[in-house]
């Protein structure tokens, strides 16, 4: 399957919000694809219902509270992509109108200081940082003492956080040799959370591409792809974020830069997209958006050198929606998973449907989050698996304390950990 940024470029409108608009017939095939539709079938909370309130804001000039809030319930997950016969472009239309409610609707204060929290904490690896000591206290020493005199938003992120196992961590190596004969020179993408949260999932994605004959550059200078930004409608900040990964890329004179979250590669594809009235750097970022590759799908471009050992797990694949639905990579975690000997693969019901995470969704919208990830632990717990494979930082929070919640003792884990895990041996 194409991604939706090659199937639907067509039919996109150029980048006329007004083009993009047009294209939808309003046939209603989104409706069932959409998790917020799914969970309440209201028809303002729906991709269709959406388009039109947007419609509205671009006729009318202003957004009225109740625009914004049905703009603000929608995940961004993307199902309605691939669910669209028309082709329409809906993951542009709502971060323009995303970025229209953010110029010219006035939050309450609690919204402005939650959003003023996140991002100035999210898309900055080295304030990340500070953040995990603190929360390695927190989560053994502090949490029944404070946590009530804590804000929510707080209280949220530090639930939805992993487990921090010590105060440091050793990030992936700036240069890792190829373990065999030298295939490509790849760039790996180390992400924000990811980098700081998840390290072990960068040293096994460094592991396996090395294993398979990839030299792998990860530089200690990158800063984050601008993915949250852009899905926030901070436009601006998102293309000043863009601009800096580039640079900081093409210095490093890779062949091919690897993602191992399902989010920032799909936000990066989208580079042409997002800096394309900008005459210094769009084609620029075209040609890096043209080298960028979700980890699993590079590795099965190259095909397999290293040999597998044996790992004896039961193993739910998830859908990460921004793999699935915005990048159309759905096969290829499949097959590599498919090709561990020993594991035995299972299907999760409802692979199209979001977990809740999306992004920063589940900070902002945190019942329907709740909701859509209880959801998707069901349908986990019912596969009878010993593991969740997933390949988004976000998405691994958010089902694993939706399992927590649930009592059960699924672990998360990412594909490219199993895969270093039957490399390893």
């Amino acid at each position: 399957m194409p991604a939706p940024g090659a199937a639907h470029a067509a039919a996109s409108g150029g980048g006329d919000p007004s083009g993009w608009l047009a294209d939808c017939v309003h046939c209603g095939f989104c409706l069932p694809a959409c998790p917020t539709y799914i969970l309440d079938s209201a028809e303002p909370d729906s991709p269709r219902g959406r388009i039109q309130l947007i419609g509205q804001i671009l006729d009318s000039g202003t957004v009225s509270p109740v625009q914004a809030g049905h703009l603000d319930n929608c995940l961004g997950c993307l199902a309605c992509l691939p669910a669209c016969p028309s082709g329409v472009r809906y993951d542009r239309l709502i971060e323009h109108a995303r970025e229209r409610v953010e110029e010219e609707h006035p939050r309450p204060w609690r919204e402005r200081a939650q959003r003023a929290l996140v991002f100035a904490l999210f898309p900055h690896p080295r304030r990340l940082r500070l953040v995990r000591p603190l929360l390695w206290l927190y989560q053994r020493r502090l949490s029944g003492l404070v946590s009530r005199f804590l804000p929510a938003a707080v209280r949220e992120m530090a639930a939805l956080a992993p487990e921090v196992t010590g105060l440091t961590w050793t990030p992936v190596a700036e240069t890792v040799p190829a373990a065999q004969p030298r295939r490509a020179v790849v760039g790996l993408v180390a992400g924000c959370v990811q980098r700081v949260f998840f390290p072990g999932v960068n040293q096994a994605t460094a592991e396996v591409l090395a294993a398979e004959g990839c030299e792998v550059r990860t530089p200690a200078a990158q800063g984050c792809c601008g993915a949250l930004s852009a899905h926030a409608g901070r436009l601006e900040e998102a293309r000043r974020f863009a601009r800096d990964l580039i640079g900081t890329f093409e210095s490093a004179g890779v062949d091919v830069v690897v993602v191992n979250a399902a989010g920032c590669g799909a936000a990066i594809k989208e580079y042409g997209h997002l800096l394309a009235d900008d005459p210094a750097w769009a084609a620029r970022a075209t040609r890096f958006a043209a080298k960028v590759r979700d980890a699993a799908e590079w590795l099965v471009e190259i095909g397999p050198r290293a040999a597998r050992v044996p790992v004896g797990l039961s193993v739910a694949y998830q859908d990460a929606c921004h793999l699935r639905n915005g990048q159309g990579v759905i096969a290829q975690p499949r097959a590599l998973l498919s090709g561990i000997p020993g594991l035995d693969l299972r299907e999760v019901a409802e692979p199209g449907v979001c977990c809740g995470s999306a992004g920063i969704y589940n900070l902002l919208q945190p019942g329907t989050a709740s909701r859509l990830g209880h959801r998707k632990a069901e349908h986990v717990r019912e596969t009878g698996a010993e593991v969740l494979a997933t390949a988004n930082p976000g998405c691994a929070m958010q089902i694993r304390q939706a399992l927590r919640d649930s009592g059960s003792e699924v672990r998360v884990m990412h594909v490219m950990e199993l895969l270093a895990l039957s490399i390893r041996g």
